[in-house]
């Protein structure tokens, strides 16, 4: 095989995981139930628990890092290489983290963090996100059909929307962390990137950046959908009106939706 078609087979590899949430026959993930030792991994079914999982993290099918519901060989240990996919991105920010940290001092600062981020992973794991990085204040997730489903967008935003109130906004609580979050969705590019000595399972592409820009607009509490996203619960939102934004690096606005809480 040539190394062009095997880098085409490895692209359709991903796209085929990415899209239908599993990696050859059907048969494979019919076998792996017979197999004791759920939970399983949402990618491929084969068992993390009991005796199957033993067995199974032996030969490298150990839980994800990136979403413990999913096995390692269905994310960082696929061939470099990926597909493009429609993609739901979502990021959530700690406003004025600098006073925050200068205010609490480091442990407690850190500890703040660490609740944060705990918050935030529980939530977004338990909707089949794959938690791309956390970066100093920051979270960032995408959602992809093959193992959020084809609702991937609405969990999305339904994440966006708990992880919110996780932190206190929209309940009678007083919020103990400033966040704002932005979402967006559309065709990036997802898979291994990097080189030989290190890969990366990640998301690229435009709905990442225009994703990240949406959430550096959102005020704390607030939860800011692009137009294209909100187009999967508009029927939930009737009295919802997209408004623009200007986004770095955009000739023209964004259209963003503002959805309540509750």
């Amino acid at each position: 095989m040539t190394d062009r078609a095997q880098i085409e087979l490895q692209n359709q590899q991903w796209h085929k995981l990415l899209c239908d949430g599993h990696l050859g026959k059907k048969y494979w993930k019919r076998a792996m139930t017979l197999l004791p030792g759920p939970p399983r991994c949402k990618g491929c079914n084969n068992p993390f628990g009991g005796v199957g999982g033993v067995v199974f993290r032996m030969i490298g099918f150990s839980p994800s890092k990136k979403n413990p519901r999913l096995c390692s060989m269905c994310c960082e240990k696929m061939p470099q290489g990926g597909a493009e996919v429609e993609t739901a991105i979502l990021f959530a920010d700690v406003r004025g983290s600098t006073e925050i940290a200068e205010d609490l001092g480091p442990q407690k600062y850190a500890e703040t963090l660490n609740r944060f981020y705990q918050a935030a992973t529980e939530i977004l794991i338990r909707r089949d996100a794959t938690v791309d990085k956390l970066i100093g204040d920051e979270v960032m997730a995408f959602f992809v059909p093959g193992f959020a489903g084809p609702d991937f967008k609405r969990v999305a935003i339904d994440a966006g929307r708990q992880l919110l109130r996780a932190i206190g906004y929209g309940g009678t609580e007083k919020p103990w962390l400033p966040v704002g979050v932005g979402i967006d969705c559309g065709i990036a590019y997802v898979g291994n990137v990097g080189g030989e000595d290190y890969l990366d399972f990640t998301a690229l592409g435009d709905p990442v950046n225009i994703a990240a820009r949406i959430q550096a607009a959102a005020r704390p509490g607030q939860l800011l959908v692009s137009e294209r996203a909100f187009t999967a619960v508009a029927g939930y939102y009737p009295g919802i009106a997209p408004f623009p934004i200007d986004v770095k690096g955009k000739k023209e606005p964004v259209s963003v939706c503002s959805l309540p809480l509750a």
